[in-house]
């Protein structure tokens, strides 16, 4: 009786131990410094510009419009910023129309967005009129608003409300209406109300959502805010530039587009920073 040969084991090489991982300190420099250098290098493409031009009213320097910056940021020759009034308050006025734009037109989308989401005969009704309202732009209906409201602030800040509430109301309505039906029915098989069911259930399932919604809306917002000062808008960011342009003053424009989109940045900074807050569980199964 021939015995068999002893099998071996097949030897299995070592597994390659994984990357390191980057100290979130390292990657958060490496972050910062590409913004940097891309900030520098569009800094360098703008002064190659305006070079080029060699046009103050086409393109202004760079240093022309820090120039301004300084100048309409104190009193200089007995002139007070601009139009009596310093670059930071127009910005001031201008934030204080979108924040109470934005929060009326949010306040609005929301509740629109879950009657929407949870009525379908409603939602059948008035989601074309919501479609609508959303591809109209906002000078469409501004001159209409001047006409009910006057000059004042209410058709600027109802400008502001109407551009902010149709993206906030699709979101919510989409949001509430795809909401986990097996959560929903578990729900009320436990006894929930509807508006238990609402609060409790469907709101939290569409929170990310609605949070894009709402930064859309704030977006939207802060793109109409120009539109809303083109009457009697000064003080205010958006009506100084528009005066500005009337006098080729194009180093003013750039200043105030820039305090408009920086003041954006921050303001979405803002909203992701309380999206991370409240949504913790936002892209993680």
């Amino acid at each position: 009786m021939t015995s068999s040969p002893p099998t071996t084991l097949p030897v299995r090489e070592p597994l390659d131990p994984p990357p390191a991982r980057r100290p979130a300190g390292t990657r958060a420099a490496r972050r910062v410094g590409v913004r940097v250098l891309a900030a520098l290098a569009l800094l360098g493409l703008w002064q190659l510009a305006a070079t080029a031009a060699d046009n103050p009213s086409f393109v202004p320097a760079p240093a022309a419009v820090w120039d301004q910056l300084v100048r309409l940021s104190t009193t200089h020759d007995g002139v007070r910023g601009y139009s009596g009034g310093l670059l930071i308050e127009h910005l001031g006025v201008s934030l204080r129309r979108i924040l109470i734009g934005s929060v009326i037109g949010v306040a609005g989308g929301l509740v629109l967005g879950v009657v929407l989401g949870t009525v379908p005969w409603i939602r059948v009704v008035a989601e074309p009129v919501v479609t609508f309202v959303r591809a109209l732009p906002p000078l469409a209906y501004f001159s209409l608003l001047i006409i009910w409201f006057g000059i004042d602030e209410t058709p600027k800040l109802w400008l502001l409300a109407i551009a902010a509430l149709p993206p906030v109301a699709v979101a919510t309505a989409a949001a509430v209406h795809g909401a986990p039906a097996h959560l929903v029915e578990a729900a009320r098989a436990l006894g929930g109300s509807r508006w238990d069911v609402i609060r409790d259930v469907v709101l939290p399932s569409a929170l990310p959502e609605i949070f894009t919604g709402v930064r859309l809306a704030v977006g939207l917002a802060y793109s109409s805010v120009v539109a809303a000062e083109t009457v009697n808008g000064v003080p205010g960011i958006g009506g100084m530039v528009r005066d500005a342009q009337r006098y080729l003053q194009t180093d003013v424009v750039v200043l105030g587009l820039f305090a408009i989109g920086l003041s954006g940045l921050l303001i979405d900074g803002l909203l992701r920073a309380a999206e991370k807050r409240f949504i913790p569980w936002r892209g993680r199964s």
